[in-house]
């Protein structure tokens, strides 16, 4: 089979718009997290999110198309424009039909869904943009960013809930694995900070609201205090490429990827099935996959979402899979400093973790005072820190009991 690498990276984050900002406030252990802007919030039980606060759409986008996306393509864009330019590749009409994208959203288009269902029942029909439908469509964000690049491969998007980028990615990675395409723009975007999204995911009891006062503080994976996730937002792509064709431009190669695993709980909603029974199943077929033994693994990037069973759930299926090497594996949660993006949680959180095996250094979990007796793995406590990654895997899990794991490797 043929083999896939990472050549490029994109990340549009709470943290900051481009690459550097990213990693900069990553290693520094800096959190994105702030009070809501976007609406006014005195209503509303929860006060604070990791907005995208320096994304300037006219830096990626010509401005008379601006008006026909929603934000979440406008990330997409974003990210993707860091992602090839980090790259290096490029299209052309020779090979246009060997290169799609894989992009894709947990939940889409709702702010213009609110803004849009606001003008119809003030001022009718008539007033609604005919740019609606093409503005929240998820594929419209790979769409775009095919039409931007002239990428006429394989066009799809994935919708999994939290596990929408992850999933983009190892799709993707099976895609030019087959031959169906030699390289393939992939990852997964969001933008849901609106009173609908705050509000139906506070509802459910979903999110911190003991924080509003301190929101750096809000986002605390595996800590003995956490209570909720932070909603965040904005868009991590990567570009993937055949090895052979990557080595023969001579692009730079952050990792292969090797293994690619997905499950279902089958379990319930919206809680994760006890145990990590489910998760714990989809990282031993990531390695499996690969053929890759459990100790040779160095570090996880958690999906920690900062809520008490999930947190929990995870590290139980970390040790289930892990074994004694568990204790020896570092674990961290970016979402500590960028909070929840939801469909857009795995690209990014992919996007870090090949930063981290590029640059020698594990991204702290932030916020970890103290510390869960039940939650006992090696979790990069607060401070970045700096070591050798061969082997490094993403964890990221959904609403609806969906799984999904990717395993990198550093050649």
């Amino acid at each position: 089979m043929r083999r896939v690498v990472v050549t490029g990276v994109g990340a549009v984050s709470p943290l900051g718009t481009g690459n550097q900002k990213n990693w900069d406030a990553l290693t520094a252990g800096r959190s994105g997290i702030d009070r809501i802007t976007r609406f006014d919030v005195t209503d509303f039980p929860v006060t604070v999110a990791g907005e995208v606060k320096d994304f300037n759409p006219e830096d990626y986008i010509e401005k008379k198309e601006i008006k026909k996306m929603d934000l979440f393509i406008q990330y997409a864009l974003g990210a993707a424009h860091y992602a090839m330019e980090d790259s290096g590749l490029q299209i052309t009409d020779a090979n246009a039909e060997r290169v799609g994208v894989l992009v894709g959203a947990g939940l889409g288009g709702l702010p213009t869904i609110e803004k849009y269902h606001g003008v119809l029942m003030e001022s009718g029909y008539r007033r609604i943009s005919p740019f609606f439908i093409p503005m929240l469509i998820i594929n419209l964000a790979p769409g775009h960013i095919a039409i931007k690049y002239n990428a006429k491969g394989p066009n799809v998007s994935s919708v999994s809930a939290c596990a929408t980028g992850t999933h983009s990615i190892g799709d993707a990675y099976h895609i030019i694995k087959r031959g169906d395409a030699d390289a393939m723009i992939a990852g997964g975007t969001e933008s849901t900070i609106t009173p609908l999204g705050i509000g139906g995911f506070a509802v459910m009891k979903a999110l911190t609201d003991s924080r509003n006062d301190d929101p750096q503080q809000a986002s605390r994976p595996f800590d003995k205090s956490r209570d909720g996730f932070v909603m965040a937002e904005g868009a991590g792509v990567v570009v993937l490429e055949e090895y052979e064709a990557a080595k023969k431009r001579g692009a730079k190669i952050y990792a292969e990827v090797v293994g690619y695993g997905l499950s279902c709980d089958a379990y319930h909603l919206t809680a994760p099935a006890p145990g990590g029974e489910g998760a714990a199943r989809c990282i031993k077929m990531a390695l499996n996959n690969a053929g890759v033994k459990p100790e040779e693994v160095d570090y996880v990037n958690a999906h920690g979402t900062s809520t008490p069973m999930n947190d929990l759930y995870e590290t139980m299926a970390i040790k289930s899979v892990f074994g004694d090497h568990a204790k020896k594996l570092m674990v961290s949660s970016t979402k500590s400093m960028t909070g929840h993006a939801l469909g857009a949680a795995g690209g990014l959180e992919a996007v870090f973790t090949l930063m981290s095996m590029d640059k020698g250094v594990v991204p702290p979990t932030i916020n970890y005072q103290e510390p869960d007796p039940e939650c006992d793995l090696d979790y990069v406590p607060n401070t970045a820190r700096n070591a050798e990654v061969k082997y490094a895997m993403s964890n990221n899990f959904g609403f609806g009991g969906t799984n999904a794991t990717l395993l990198f490797k550093k050649i």
